[in-house]
């Protein structure tokens, strides 16, 4: 069959884009976001947060009657009124935020001799959070902030060792949350550690140790239900990356052997992801505006570290203006 002037006009136009590292990473990236938001075990872990939020709310009423229970309201101020008169003599008061409850009916077991023994179960209640629940449950609000929340189930999932790059991560989401560096001169910024820290707290009769009082209670069942609902929310999180990774694992082998945007292309519409080749395009002009002469100086003197949003905000600003003058 000939081919004609027009025809191979057509051929030169549709040259195939080859591929390279930097654009399989692009496309990767979008392979994965649409992983993440078709994923049941995405839900799960949104499920898992409100049902703590739920339960939080509950626990506080609950937590609140049974401490006021064993320690009445007008003890705490008997011990308040001896504090202001005697100092330290007077008794001692900790406004707390964590609490041991302990099961009202005893179970029997053994001691170290075999001796039978009655045992009151206990279950740690805390209102505060520390870093790995907080990454869990804020993962979503770092991840768009260009903050890796999955860099501590990155490693647990691979079995590799910490590198550098981990400890990087580390720093930038415990910076975020309020548990590293803070650079906050005033003082007065509000991190979402302290946020969950003086969300909820009693006063209580006793020292700062928490484990020194046990609150008996016939709802220690509940209690245990409510911790358990803390633990998910880092176990849904897990199950989130663990999923999507195991199918990214697959992908980025597959996009190794690609040499064309096309091939690419082919399999995105087999699994109904939307996969455009301006996503390339878009990703190279980013990476020339960001670092043209004035944005890079820009970057450079700027205090705070512009977020991966706001870059891209720039590139496609620029990219537009270009485009508007060509």
């Amino acid at each position: 069959m000939q081919i004609n002037n027009n025809q191979k006009g057509n051929m030169t136009k549709e040259k195939r884009q080859t591929l390279n590292a930097d654009k399989r990473k692009v496309i990767a990236d979008v392979f994965q976001s649409h992983f993440e938001d078709n994923s049941k075990y995405k839900k799960q872990h949104q499920d898992a947060i409100t049902n703590y939020n739920l339960m939080r709310e509950q626990a506080k009423v609950k937590m609140n009657d049974l401490v006021r229970f064993h320690q009445p309201q007008e003890d705490v101020d008997t011990i308040r009124k001896m504090i202001a008169k005697y100092n330290s003599s007077g008794g001692d008061l900790h406004h707390d935020n964590c609490f041991y409850v302990q099961s009202s009916t005893p179970r029997m077991d053994k001691d170290y001799n075999g001796n039978p023994k009655e045992v009151y179960d206990e279950v740690q209640i805390q209102f505060h959070a520390d870093c790995d629940f907080l990454t869990s449950y804020y993962r979503d609000e770092l991840n768009a902030k260009g903050i890796d929340a999955d860099y501590d189930v990155r490693v647990d999932h691979s079995g590799k060792d910490k590198s550098p790059t981990y400890y990087k991560a580390e720093t930038n989401v415990r910076n975020h949350l309020g548990f590293g560096g803070r650079n906050d001169e005033s003082g007065n910024k509000m991190y979402h550690k302290d946020e969950w820290e003086n969300d909820f707290k009693l006063w209580v009769i006793g020292t700062s140790y928490c484990h020194s009082r046990q609150f008996q209670t016939k709802d220690y069942e509940w209690f245990n239900k409510f911790k358990s609902a803390q633990e998910n929310v880092i176990l849904a999180h897990k199950n989130l990356f663990a999923n999507v990774e195991r199918k990214m694992e697959k992908l980025r082998m597959g996009l190794k052997s690609y040499r064309y945007f096309d091939q690419a292309k082919e399999l995105a519409d087999k699994l109904g992801v939307v996969l455009n080749e301006s996503v390339l395009n878009e990703s190279s002009s980013m990476a020339l505006s960001i670092y043209s002469p004035t944005n890079l100086a820009d970057l450079l003197t700027d205090e705070v570290e512009q977020t991966r949003e706001e870059k891209i905000a720039i590139a496609k600003q620029l990219l537009r203006e270009q485009q508007s003058v060509n």
